[in-house]
């Protein structure tokens, strides 16, 4: 048998299965690893995915999508492939997709992150012969500090801005990250507002169990409690009419990007949490490693350093060309030279 995930103009295609992961063009079968923007598209006939996902990935696409959703870990049959979907850790609903066929077992990761959040059921080592890994922060310097950690640094943050009288701004990518930064708030500071492209998400989360502190709509609020409010907003409404209802604001942004002094540098804000939905790269290696595949093939981010890298420690190793992006929508190249990463 040959391979039994090939790349396609439409995107990762299972030949004996007939059907496409997290396709970029329309088709008729889609299997949709998580709701981001970039792996789930609107257009295609029929999709599958994680059942924790379905009521985000509705949100997303629209209310008339044929969506299925399947529990983790059960199993189906399309075609020749027995397919399964394994908790990636990513975001609500985050799935790996697992596929068998004729005894070899391939799998598709999508996005994943080794460490757990209360947000949505931690990653799940699926053993393999061929395992597809993300690699968007694929480089040695991305090194993760606890999640709990960042958590103070940012409920810190915000207190120091509440007793100066000054409204706190964290700029996030509205679904996965703004959820996660919501679950580690501590509402007692003060009012949490939310993004009217963040709350829809919030009810998402809540309606599939998640639990998250109280949030409003910056309406909701007299203009002398904003003082003492957290906002969190997507990076598109950094400098936009929307702002200005918050006056004499500090403002931060969360993202596994915010590491490096550049990124912080070009997104002019006075804060830079470093918390990433991704794995870094020792949970890139630790990953791997659990698979026990003899065989991975690297997809968008930092390809070449982690195939060559992979290679030397004894793996078959390769790249996929994809249509995949950064939802973070920050600075997603390599550090320039010069351009050192802080701690």
């Amino acid at each position: 048998m040959g391979d039994m995930v090939v790349v396609r103009k439409e995107g990762l295609y299972c030949v004996p299965g007939d059907f496409y992961i997290d396709p970029w063009r329309p088709v008729e079968r889609a299997v949709i690893t998580h709701a981001h923007g970039d792996h789930a598209r609107y257009g295609s006939a029929h999709y599958l995915t994680a059942a924790p996902g379905v009521g985000v990935l509705r949100t997303r696409l629209s209310e008339d999508a044929s969506i299925e959703g399947l529990a983790y870990g059960e199993k189906i049959r399309h075609k020749d492939v027995t397919l399964s979907l394994h908790p990636a850790g990513h975001v609500l609903g985050s799935s790996q997709v697992r596929m068998e066929c004729g005894g070899e077992v391939w799998v598709a990761s999508g996005d994943y992150k080794v460490e757990a959040d209360k947000t949505c059921a931690p990653f799940e080592p699926v053993r393999c012969h061929t395992f597809i890994t993300e690699s968007t922060f694929g480089l040695p310097i991305y090194r993760w500090e606890p999640e709990q950690d960042i958590f103070y640094d940012i409920n810190r943050w915000w207190r120091k801005n509440a007793d100066e009288g000054r409204c706190s701004v964290i700029f996030a990518y509205a679904f996965g990250k703004a959820q996660r930064i919501l679950s580690g708030l501590d509402p007692a500071t003060g009012p949490i507002v939310c993004h009217g492209a963040v709350e829809p998400l919030n009810r998402a989360y809540r309606a599939a169990g998640v639990p998250l502190p109280p949030t409003c709509m910056v309406t909701d609020l007299e203009k002398a409690a904003l003082r003492r409010a957290l906002v969190i907003a997507p990076p598109s409404a950094a400098g936009s009419p929307w702002m200005k209802r918050f006056g004499d604001y500090s403002d931060a942004f969360a993202s596994g990007w915010m590491l490096l002094r550049g990124a912080r540098r070009r997104r002019s804000v006075d804060r830079g949490f470093v918390l990433s939905d991704h794995a870094d790269w020792p949970g890139l290696m630790t990953a791997i490693r659990a698979t026990e595949a003899q065989r991975v093939i690297v997809t968008h981010g930092s390809i070449p350093v982690m195939v060559r890298w992979l290679c030397q420690q004894g793996l078959a190793a390769a790249g996929f060309e994809t249509e995949y992006g950064d939802e973070d929508e920050a600075v997603t190249a390599a550090p320039q030279a010069g351009e050192a990463a802080d701690a």
